[in-house]
Order: structure tokens, then sequence, then C-alpha cells
């Protein structure tokens, strides 16, 4: 009688080829996703010096200035808002020469805000100024982008504040929702930053 051959299959080998493809293709995965992300979200290397010299100099964590940049401008020195914020860190002229002319002194036209060290200087002594009067980068971030008056104004207001000292980023009136949004949007890019770059 004619034996009939099986083949035996090595299910611990095809569990072990299928755990390792697995394991590279996450790997990769990974991977792909990373840059993808820092394309998203990346670290321009023309304003990386400018960036990390201010952040030293002004106690501001380097990844919240690139979140503010990538937030405000995505990184073009020339850009404009509808309401005439230029460069990187979108600042108004009004708020750079009262900065340049009665607090630090320096006497810079508006005009100077277009050159990139000069905007992310002033931007990230701004930014130091708003976290040293309120103490808290949230609050800060509020009145970067909706003014010092306004927040001082909310921070009083028990609607919007729970203690005087910072401010209910979800509760902040209605007709400022894009501070809302603003200040939303810088943390997560703030969030992305530190996670994207913390091992460089």
């Amino acid at each position: 009688m004619r034996k009939v051959s099986r083949n035996k299959t090595n299910y611990g080998l095809v569990v072990l080829l299928v755990l390792i493809i697995s394991i590279v293709f996450g790997f990769l995965f990974d991977i792909v996703c990373n840059a993808i992300e820092k394309k998203l979200y990346p670290k321009p290397e023309e304003y990386a010096s400018f960036i990390e010299k201010y952040s030293t100099e002004y106690g501001v964590p380097e990844d919240l200035i690139y979140a503010v940049i990538k937030t405000e401008s995505s990184f073009d020195s020339s850009a404009v808002s509808s309401k005439g914020a230029i460069g990187l860190m979108q600042m108004m002229p009004s708020t750079f020469e009262w900065l340049t002319n009665d607090i630090l002194r320096d006497y810079h036209g508006s005009g100077m805000l277009y050159d990139p060290e000069t905007n992310i200087k002033y931007g990230t002594y701004y930014l130091s100024r708003l976290y040293n009067r309120f103490g808290d980068w949230d609050t800060a971030l509020a009145a970067y982008n909706g003014g010092e008056g306004n927040v001082s104004d909310w921070l009083v207001d028990s609607r919007y504040s729970s203690d005087g000292k910072k401010l209910i980023i979800d509760n902040i009136p209605n007709e400022f929702g894009e501070t809302e949004a603003y200040v939303k949007k810088v943390n997560k890019a703030f969030d992305k930053y530190k996670k994207l770059y913390s091992e460089e």
C-alpha cells in the first residue's frame, strides 16, 4: 500500500516570521510618519540659530517659538496678515514700535519686522514679557493673539478665570473665538515639536 506524504506546517516558524515582518513594518511605518510630520512641523535651518539664541536670552522654550512661528506664518518671513501683522511671528507694527522705542530704546522702524532675526528677537522678547506678566504660557499666548488689555479684563471676570491668574481657554469670550483656537493650535504644534525633535 502506497503511503501518502503530508507536508507538515511549522506553525512556530510562521508565527516568528509574521512577528518579524510586523516589527519591521511598524518600524518603517513610524519612520515614514515621523518624516511626514517633520515636513508639516519643520525646523528650518536658516532660523535655527536665531531661535536658539533668543530662546536662551529670553527664557522661552525653543519648541514654543517654533510652534508660534508655524502657527503665525508657516515660516514665511514676508507674511502680512489682513490686520497688518508682519513677518515670522506676525507682530503688529504698533506693538513692535512700542517695544523697541518705548520699552527697550532700540529705535527700529516697523520695516525691520521683515528681517527674520529682528522678528524672532522681538517676538520672543514679547512672549517672555507676557509670560513674566501673567505667569502662564496659555494666558501669555492668549495675550499675544488677543491683546494684553483684553486678557487683563478676562482675568478679573470669574467667567473666564477661576483664580484671576490663569485663563480658562475654553471660556474665552465668543467674539474672541480666534484667540481660543490660536492657543489650542499653538499648543498642538508645541506638543508636536517636543515629540518629533525630543531625541535630537
